[in-house]
């Protein structure tokens, strides 16, 4: 039976999945928690949705502020049903480019964020005793391109972490699911959304044809993606992992066939080190 009137958390709702997703969630009926740095840049979700909505600002690289959120979004509601960590950005740059800050700053939003928002629901969900965490990653948490390595780094950890948590909460009724975009129209290739290592000019040609190729990509609609959220969401036993788009299984079946065939090739030294 699917449960009605969810209550929803989710981080970086100012545009993007976030606002997809919020507003989506808000129609189907049930109530939203939209958190984005700039409490203006959701403002007009209130005065759309009244009283189903309770906008706040959160930066969540601030663990503090996360808690002081999560917090009134269960003093004003309730309850927690779902919790989406949305919130993220892609630091564009090659490994040799990138400064320590940046690549600090990157794993603070994508990685440190979504830990703070996760340890400060689980006290209430773990009351409740149930709940569902989930979690926007990206098929570069499985596979990953030049030039954004140390994204794709992020979303691998990011996927570890939520890999581990399931396995730790289950035991309270908890379910966790990391959300697999593939390439998506949405505001993500925006500047607001990207960031810049320094520029090294060995680098250039490579990067030139690096985003030549980013800009091939055939890119799905992100208004198309709701129905099959709510459908994962609504499931009995939902997936640890869900693919959205129709190029993400392809790719990580090819990348880990290249994987397993690299493996085994070399596994009789592999097996010889075993001692």
């Amino acid at each position: 039976m699917i449960q009605q009137n969810r209550i929803w958390f989710i981080t970086g709702a100012s545009r993007g999945f976030g606002r997809i997703w919020a507003e989506a969630a808000l129609e189907r009926g049930d109530k939203v928690v939209a958190t984005a740095r700039k409490v203006e840049s959701i403002a007009d979700l209130k005065e759309k949705y009244g009283d189903n909505v309770l906008t706040l600002a959160l930066d969540v690289t601030h663990p503090e502020q996360v808690k002081e959120a999560v917090h009134k979004a269960h003093q004003h509601f309730g309850k927690l049903d779902i919790v989406l960590n949305n919130a993220g950005y892609s630091l564009v740059g090659t490994i040799e480019e990138a400064g320590a800050d940046e690549i600090s700053a990157l794993y603070e939003t994508n990685i440190l964020g979504p830990v703070s928002v996760i340890q400060a629901a689980l006290p209430i969900m773990r009351e409740q005793g149930y709940g569902h965490i989930l979690g926007t990653s990206s098929n570069l948490g499985h596979v990953t391109l030049p030039v954004i390595g140390y994204y794709s780094s992020s979303k691998w950890a990011f996927e570890a972490i939520h890999e581990s948590l399931a396995e730790e909460i289950k035991q309270f009724g908890i379910k966790v699911t990391i959300i697999e975009p593939g390439a998506y129209a949405t505001e993500f290739g925006s500047q607001d959304s990207l960031k810049f290592s320094q520029n090294m000019e060995v680098y250039n040609d490579f990067k030139t044809e690096f985003i030549k190729t980013i800009q091939s990509y055939e890119q799905g609609d992100p208004k198309a993606t709701p129905e099959a959220l709510f459908k994962m969401v609504d499931a009995e036993n939902p997936p640890l992992r869900f693919h959205l788009g129709s190029h993400n299984l392809p790719l990580v079946k090819s990348v880990y066939a290249e994987r397993i065939n690299l493996w085994e090739a070399w596994d009789e030294v592999s097996s010889a080190a075993q001692g």
